[in-house]
């Protein structure tokens, strides 16, 4: 980073007051009237009114539209542990994109324990507060535990983002990509490089979409995960693959689509050039991605590349995902997000690609032209289409599915 850009960031935090997100009034207070509305004597009716039927928390307060966004800040974003404290502007971060783009109200909290156990009853302790929970930044294996016990325990929807975000927006992407090239998920050689939440839950979702377990490969830092390894976890072993081929040169020599959720530059130009014709290449490192799309393309002008970069086409950004899921979840108070409503908000990004950009989404990306096609698989963030369609599919899903405690309101996001 620039030493004007790192000012320009600080400065942007600090200034003119300190953080990213308030919290703003909802209702008049300016009378003694308000008052005696808002809190002593007139606070006791709707205190009734719950107690006698919990549920209705999510008429009388601000459940029905609050997220907590939560960390140990044990994986802050690509620079790893530095301790809940420090992971504070990301989660603020996060929680400024629920408010700007599904306007959903947000609060983050960073909690200091690192034991898997403390942090879930933690979190299960306060899960009452709120109508959603989003994890974030939470190092493997633990987060898969800490997910798991907390969708087991709490009674609305938890999403740790870094997971099944990042896997719903490059599902979209891939499905979409290869059908610009002319291939079937089912067919393709998968090759991953990473073997993480983020990894896992990206190789889970194609699974579900149509990929092939046998025909992924997937490499953490000592190389494919194979059965032979007594090195690998329960999550990793879910991938094992004992074809034969064990180095990254041999599963990217004939490779169909590559995805980087690892570091940055893990692989070569020579990598690139013995991939199958026509591959895919979403190489999603931050911000430094595994390999430069400018290098790719030295040695490939039939591949299509993707980078969770904002200056390249093609971004993997979760921002196009995570809102738009917990704005249906929320509308429809879903106990939990499913597999079904993941795969309806693949559906619904990956169709917007295809229709004509609005002229305001190609001033604000700063593009002249946008077509579904090699530089444009994937709808740009600030597409205002993102919120209708996706929150409404996540909704449908959700009653379809049986997870909707209230049914669809008439004419919802139409």
């Amino acid at each position: 980073m620039s030493a004007d850009l790192r000012q320009a960031a600080l400065d942007y935090h600090a200034q003119p007051v300190p953080g990213k997100i308030a919290i703003a009034l909802t209702k008049p207070a300016e009378t003694a009237d308000d008052l005696s509305l808002a809190y002593s004597p007139g606070v006791a009716e709707p205190v009734r009114e719950i107690a006698a039927n919990p549920a209705d928390a999510y008429l009388y307060t601000s459940k029905a539209n609050l997220v907590a966004v939560i960390t140990n800040g044990t994986a802050i974003l690509g620079l790893g542990n530095l301790g809940p404290l420090a992971s504070k502007p990301v989660m603020e971060g996060k929680a400024l994109l629920f408010k700007r783009f599904a306007g959903i109200d947000a609060i983050d909290i960073e909690v200091t324990h690192t034991d898997s156990a403390d942090f879930i009853r933690t979190v299960a302790n306060i899960a009452d507060t709120f109508g959603g929970i989003n994890l974030e930044d939470i190092k493997a294996p633990e987060c898969f535990e800490i997910e798991k016990a907390l969708i087991e325990l709490c009674d609305i929807p938890v999403f740790h983002d870094d997971q099944h975000g990042t896997a719903i927006v490059t599902a979209a992407g891939m499905l979409n990509a290869l059908e610009i090239q002319g291939k079937n998920l089912s067919d393709v050689r998968i090759v991953c490089m990473g073997a993480g939440a983020a990894a896992v839950a990206c190789m889970d979702l194609l699974i579900v979409c149509g990929a092939k377990p046998e025909n992924i490969y997937m490499l953490d830092r000592k190389g494919v995960i194979h059965s032979a390894r007594t090195d690998i976890n329960e999550h990793k072993r879910r991938f094992v693959n004992d074809s034969g081929l064990k180095t990254l040169e041999q599963v990217m020599d004939g490779a169909d689509v590559f995805v980087g959720v690892s570091g940055p530059n893990v692989i070569t130009a020579e990598h690139v050039k013995s991939m199958a014709p026509k591959p895919v290449i979403f190489a999603c490192s931050n911000p430094d991605p595994e390999i430069r799309p400018e290098l790719a393309k030295t040695v490939r002008d039939d591949l299509i590349i993707g980078t969770g970069r904002s200056d390249y086409p093609n971004q993997v950004n979760n921002v196009i995902c995570f809102p738009f899921i917990f704005r249906g979840a929320l509308d429809v108070r879903a106990s939990r997000i499913n597999s079904a409503m993941k795969r309806a908000a693949v559906e619904a990004i990956r169709s917007i690609a295809k229709e004509p950009v609005p002229a305001e989404v190609l001033l604000a990306a700063g593009e002249t032209e946008l077509t579904f096609g090699v530089n444009y698989v994937l709808p740009k963030p600030m597409d205002p289409r993102l919120l209708p369609r996706v929150a409404r599919a996540v909704a449908i899903a959700a009653e379809d599915s049986g997870v909707a405690r209230i049914p669809l309101p008439d004419n919802y996001m139409l």
